[in-house]
């Protein structure tokens, strides 16, 4: 190595010949110049030893991850983006593709700032980390070429669909350098329903709520049931699910094929339409829960399931959360097959009341459990009602109530759809307008789900915050939602959030169930998985995307010198 460094170094040194008069090539060097040029060469041997040391020094620096399965944080430089003078002709190329339509894309502040954060995201963009444009793409034709352009010239792409998630999965880490692809405004299209193979092929732009109003015009639904405004892309970057996930399955169980542009602008369909396959990899798994970092979905084939042909809400209350929590699990336990098994705490169904969310005010102010419960005639619907009213009893239920039509079933329901909205509220109206939510998720085993809530509900209720707890009971995931009003609160709000987390991992859980880790959870999945999965993760990462511009930053570092572990 420091042989070839040294010989690069000396080729472009020549000598100048003379020709004697036998015609016999000779090299001449006398007095002056010899001297001269043997003072030059001490300087190019030093100067050419010096830059060979250097070359070798990180030429061996940039090779320590060659060779190795994993890829450590150590062995990598920080990601070189484009550069400030350039950006503004890749632009001008971007909006080209777009045919330089005014329609199509935005460099407004007020775009640029509803796409870089959110007023419910546990993390926000500082003033600086704004995007240079927002792009709103037709095809993905159109998503293929501004990648290439965006990959050719090392610019950072973050995708965005709905912008709900929590944990600040489309915050621009890299400022001013970042395009970002909106789907929303025209790949929103059901593009084709297979009624008789149970799939429907959708656009990443396409709200999961018009999607199932759609299905349920054919008596069909689709299995996963994330925050209102959350859209397809988002689901599948997030791997979401929601309270249907005990029934019907998180989103990794819900997808059936992608089409997803990689890193370079390359378009890969990760597998046709048969609900099984053993053929190859599982790129559904790889590229479902990515958050963007590997690649852009722009079309989903996803699932869909038949509606129950009856289905009733009950509503059963409880003195202690340990109790609807253990209640909770063993339905699970005893093979209950429930739709859907919700855990509301005190504090919320309080918030419930005194926000008005719902058509009734008088909730029992108790843990309750929301079920759903479904059959194929109503004989099956009253067997199951009254087995998980004597369930209940064991565990000591203070109230049982269930719809008794449809429309007292919808509005029983909407209380725990309402929950987040309510919490916001209080805390605005108790903290004052200026007032922020951090709202944070866990899983756990049924067996330990009890004991972990509880004791994160203990924390809670002895802190100054507003804060409210609510679970997908039957999966073992709960949320937490706490209200903190200035830095002092914020510093206790992270304290609490951290204890719960690593509660979680202490119990066999995970740092998040379904709302992913974008900048906010980073060092809990270090925490939890350990160093080699996540350099595992790193070198899958830039063998897909070697320029690092795919969503920078996100779920784990790309950067050693990364400080977003301090991001407001």
């Amino acid at each position: 190595m420091f042989k070839s460094s040294l010989r690069k170094c000396c080729r472009s040194f020549r000598f100048h010949r003379s020709y004697s008069s036998y015609d016999r090539p000779s090299f001449q060097l006398t007095g002056k110049n010899k001297k001269s040029l043997e003072t030059g060469l001490k300087y190019v041997l030093a100067g050419g030893i010096g830059y060979a040391i250097a070359d070798t020094f990180e030429h061996n620096r940039r090779d320590r991850g060659l060779g190795k399965s994993v890829l450590p944080l150590d062995d990598l430089d920080s990601p070189q983006y484009c550069e400030p003078g350039k950006l503004p002709g890749v632009i001008n190329q971007i909006k080209a593709v777009v045919g330089n339509d005014p329609d199509n894309f935005t460099q407004s502040k007020t775009e640029l700032d509803s796409h870089s954060d959110t007023s419910f995201n546990t993390h926000h963009a500082t003033p600086e980390e704004r995007p240079a444009i927002v792009i709103f793409p037709k095809s993905t034709e159109e998503v293929s070429q501004i990648v290439s352009i965006c990959h050719d010239n090392k610019v950072p792409v973050v995708p965005f669909s709905g912008g709900t998630s929590l944990e600040g999965h489309f915050l621009p880490t890299r400022r001013s350098d970042t395009v970002v692809l909106d789907f929303s405004k025209y790949m929103n299209k059901v593009l084709k329903l297979n009624k008789t193979d149970l799939d429907v092929e959708v656009e990443a732009g396409v709200p999961w709520e018009d999607l199932n109003d759609m299905l349920g015009e054919e008596g069909l639904l689709f299995g996963c049931d994330p925050g209102p405004g959350a859209q397809i892309g988002g689901c599948v970057a997030n791997s979401c699910s929601g309270t249907n996930a005990y029934r019907y399955g998180t989103m990794k169980e819900n997808v059936v094929n992608l089409t997803v542009v990689l890193p370079d602008g390359t378009v890969v369909k990760t597998r046709r339409r048969p609900r099984k396959s053993s053929a190859g990899y599982n790129l559904n798994g790889l590229f479902t829960g990515n958050e963007g970092t590997l690649g852009i979905v722009t079309k989903a084939t996803v699932k869909c399931h038949v509606k129950p042909k009856f289905q009733t809400v009950a509503v059963v209350s409880f003195d202690a959360v340990e109790n609807a929590a253990a209640c909770s699990s063993s339905f699970t336990q005893q093979g209950i097959q429930l739709d859907a098994i919700e855990l509301l705490d005190d504090n919320m169904m309080k918030v419930i009341n005194s926000q008005a969310a719902t058509f009734r005010t008088d909730w029992k102010e108790q843990p309750t459990l929301f079920l759903k419960i479904g059959g194929r005639n109503e004989r099956i619907i009253q067997e199951l009602v009254h087995e998980v009213e004597n369930i209940a009893k064991t565990y000591g239920s203070t109230g049982f109530e269930f719809a008794k039509d449809d429309d007292e079933k919808m509005l029983l329901w909407e209380a725990r759809k309402f929950a987040l909205w309510s919490v916001i509220d209080a805390g605005k109206s108790i903290k004052g307008q200026g007032s922020n939510v951090w709202t944070t998720d866990v899983a756990l085993p049924i067996s330990n789900f009890a004991r972990v809530i509880m004791e994160t509900k203990e924390e809670m209720n002895s802190s100054p915050l507003v804060n409210a707890t609510v679970g997908h009971a039957g999966d073992g995931n709960f949320h937490a939602f706490l209200i903190y009003k200035d830095d002092e609160e914020r510093k206790i709000c992270e304290k609490i959030v951290a204890n719960m987390v690593r509660r979680a991992i202490d119990a066999d859980g995970t740092c998040t169930g379904e709302h992913g880790v974008g900048i906010g959870k980073r060092q809990y999945v270090l925490e939890e998985l350990g160093q080699e999965p996540v350099d595992l993760m790193r070198r899958i990462k830039l063998a897909i995307d070697p320029h690092r511009i795919m969503n920078p930053d996100k779920i784990f570092k790309i950067d050693p010198h990364d400080n977003n572990d301090n991001h407001p």
